[in-house]
């Protein structure tokens, strides 16, 4: 049963089981659940109605939560010539062409997002069995592959992350850290529910959010008030 166990069950003992939360509530509680020696993600897990393995019904999109998401993340650019310099100038980490695609076929992966101009994308292609399987394949869909290099990689320094359903119909982003404050990560939480509602598959007919449930890395899941949500985006709009 191990320490873990004893630590587990004590903050289960903090989480109403059925209960629904409104996210404020469900924020504070994820704090509280987190008791790990490091400085824990929020995690969102959403279900959704659709089938992904309907074409039509495939949910992907990106979202630039307005606080960040705690993380730094390394950049790399595949271009040529004047978008060098705007992409160097926007922040990225790593910029180049040949030289990078050899790098990264001798085994370098060491960068959480791959952007690339269109020009460079027949010989960034070759490298799918890499990049593909780790999720760093560019691609019109997320916006990465793109001439305005600049917005691109400032975006997603900034925080813009990307989510993906998987085939048993789950989206799962992490939102922040759970030393921000409570009201940045009400916002980012905010923020990609309505990303996601946005990438609403416009065939699909039913209940598309079913369920939503938010915690620490280490610590256990906490429902959210779909209604309570929903709500506080319609204020938001006005």
């Amino acid at each position: 049963m191990g320490k873990h166990s004893k630590r587990y069950i004590s903050l289960l003992e903090k989480v109403e089981k059925d209960k629904l939360y409104k996210i404020e509530e469900a924020i504070k509680l994820v704090k509280e659940t987190a008791t790990a020696k490091f400085d824990e993600t929020v995690e969102v897990s959403i279900k959704l109605g659709v089938d992904p393995r309907k074409a039509d019904q495939m949910v992907r999109g990106t979202a630039i939560l307005p606080y960040g998401t705690g993380k730094k993340v390394k950049v790399l650019v595949f271009t040529r010539g004047d978008e060098e310099r705007e992409a160097k100038e926007a922040g990225a980490d790593y910029v180049g062409f040949m030289d990078l695609i050899e790098k990264i076929k001798s085994g370098w992966t060491d960068f959480d997002y791959v952007v690339a101009t269109p020009e460079t994308m027949p010989e960034v292609s070759k490298l799918g069995k890499i990049l593909g399987p780790r999720g760093l394949m560019p691609s019109p869909k997320t916006g990465t592959v793109t001439k305005e290099v600049g917005r691109v990689v400032s975006e997603l320094k900034k925080g813009r992350i990307e989510f993906r359903v998987d085939k048993t119909g789950n989206l799962h982003v992490g939102i922040g850290k759970v030393s921000f404050p409570d009201e940045y990560l009400i916002e980012n939480f905010l923020t990609l529910i309505e990303e996601v509602q946005n990438a609403r598959p416009s065939s699909f007919k039913g209940t598309y959010i079913q369920k939503i449930v938010i915690s620490a890395t280490m610590g256990p899941g906490i429902k959210v008030d779909i209604n309570d949500v929903f709500e506080k985006l319609r204020e938001r709009r006005k």
